[in-house]
């Protein structure tokens, strides 16, 4: 057989672990197609947890409806990226002429210009909205999908959000679904950016329960007639601490171990750890050491004195180790936080986000 673990960033796992329900809203939306709550749906969560793969659930349940998908990542561009899809999406419902193509789209006007004819401008706004009415006609919709927001040029964001709202006005089948980093979607919308966004469903994705995950693998793992016992899959889902990349990880390592073993052999507990081992390895360089790479030498310093609490920090000792000032302190935190490295843990407490990022940090 083969590994059915992905450890790459939005694989599909082989079992969506802990995450029954949350789609639900979303599902009943498209079946009523036009103003539902959950058609407009915020996802936020740490690194690893599963944004992007929430996101690709979203996106089949889409297309088991015949809703029309585009699917984007808030780089520079990606309003006229929707624009070039939602036309090449016309075009093969045979809504356009088959000559008409597109050659290039100006961000700053806000518009796409053809070969047809040179002088004329569409505006985005417009393409989307005739595959709307074209969509309705048929009794479907358009479900658009960005990843990465708290990396979005804020106006950019604000134009597709003006653009949702008034298609939602006009009673168009539109689903809007994205993901960030909890804090940075949070200032995104505190900032009046795209306001009413903030009446959109909100899932918070966590980590999942360990016995979950202990469950998961004892399915998973079942069809390679390897003897896997409870205690080696407990320790395993102890392991991953609910974090689902983590899960994909060692996962992945545990049953590359498993599938050389010959039916009914016994996997140890040494070969188990080896597993773990490997997989805590590739977390720390695929996940940990890219999050830490854009910091600053004093970001550093303020998780290195994170790192000597063994739970959560208070502001008050991370101040005193570094003989910095409260508002010091105070920058550097919302500054961590809207990374996504470490998160509020009650009244002047921290804690971080990542597995493995406390360990990193204290050399282990």
């Amino acid at each position: 057989m083969i590994n059915p673990f992905r450890p790459t960033a939005g694989a599909e796992p082989p079992q969506l672990v802990g995450r029954d329900g949350y789609l639900d809203e979303f599902i009943y939306g498209l079946k009523i197609r036009s103003g539902a709550p959950g058609l407009l749906t915020i996802m936020t969560g740490a690194r690893g947890i599963g944004k992007t793969v929430m996101l690709n659930e979203a996106e089949y349940a889409a297309r088991q409806e015949g809703w029309v998908v585009i699917s984007e990542t808030a780089t520079p561009g990606f309003a006229g990226r929707i624009g070039k899809a939602a036309q090449n999406y016309q075009q093969e419902l045979g809504e356009k002429p088959a000559s008409r193509r597109l050659t290039g789209i100006s961000l700053a006007g806000l518009s796409v210009t053809t070969a047809l004819r040179p002088e004329e401008e569409i505006e985005t706004r417009y393409l989307i909205e005739g595959l709307l009415q074209n969509l309705e006609q048929r009794k479907t919709g358009l479900l658009i999908t960005l990843d990465e927001i708290h990396a979005a040029d804020r106006q950019e964001l604000s134009l597709l959000a003006s653009w949702v709202q008034h298609y939602i006005r006009a009673s168009l089948p539109i689903a809007l679904v994205f993901a960030g980093l909890p804090a940075a979607v949070s200032d995104l919308l505190n900032e009046g950016v795209a306001t009413f966004l903030r009446r959109a469903d909100r899932i918070d994705l966590a980590a999942v329960a360990v016995e979950e995950v202990a469950q998961s693998y004892r399915q998973t793992f079942e069809p390679l007639k390897v003897v896997i016992e409870d205690a080696v899959l407990a320790e395993a889902a102890r392991v991953t601490g609910g974090y689902p990349f983590m899960i994909q990880l060692v996962g992945y390592h545990l049953w590359r171990i498993a599938e050389r073993l010959e039916p009914g052999a016994i996997l140890t507990a040494e070969e188990a750890n080896l597993a773990f081992a490997e997989a805590r390895r590739r977390n720390q360089r695929m996940v940990l050491e890219s999050a830490l790479a854009p910091l600053s030498a004093k970001d550093r310093e303020f998780l290195q004195a994170m790192a000597l609490d063994e739970d959560r920090s208070t502001a008050s000792d991370i101040g005193r180790r570094l003989g910095a000032s409260k508002s010091t302190v105070g920058n550097y935190r919302a500054r961590l936080i809207s990374a996504g490295l470490v998160e509020p843990a009650g009244h002047g407490k921290l804690r971080f986000t990542l597995p493995g990022l406390r360990e990193l940090l204290q050399g282990n």
